[in-house]
């Protein structure tokens, strides 16, 4: 008698552990992707915001504002990975208002400071931080 009991238990234990395993991965919200704007030329030779915090999976919309033209080159000098700061430039000049382009931070990003710039106008401080969490 003590067996099934304790078989009783061991299975309602068991029932238990299985319904919170599948009830989490059930209702569990999958992180949702974040999507930032960040404005190149925003009244003058800026971006803005200049410092912007993402995290992986998240995805930065880059769209022309004035005193074109404007692109987006990250520093492989002063970035945590240098390979993906390069693989994140978008070295194409940006003309027309309001033109976009997206950057797409990878799921595999290392977290850090990545310094970017407008090759046009970076000695006029064009520069701006883009911080992977």
């Amino acid at each position: 008698m003590r067996f099934i009991s304790s078989l009783s238990k061991s299975i309602a234990l068991l029932a238990c552990v299985v319904t919170l395993v599948i009830g989490s991965l059930v209702f569990s919200a999958p992180a949702k992707a974040a999507n930032i704007t960040v404005t190149m030329g925003a009244g003058g030779l800026q971006f803005s915001p200049k410092k912007v915090t993402v995290k992986p999976g998240d995805t930065v919309t880059f769209k022309n504002g004035m005193l074109a033209p404007h692109n987006v080159i990250f520093n492989p000098g002063n970035s945590p990975d240098p390979s993906l700061s390069k693989a994140l430039s978008h070295k194409q000049l940006a003309y027309k208002p309001a033109e976009t382009f997206d950057l797409n931070i990878p799921a595999d990003a290392k977290s850090g400071d990545y310094e970017f710039f407008c090759t046009p106008h970076r000695g006029a401080g064009m520069v701006g931080h883009l911080i992977v969490e």
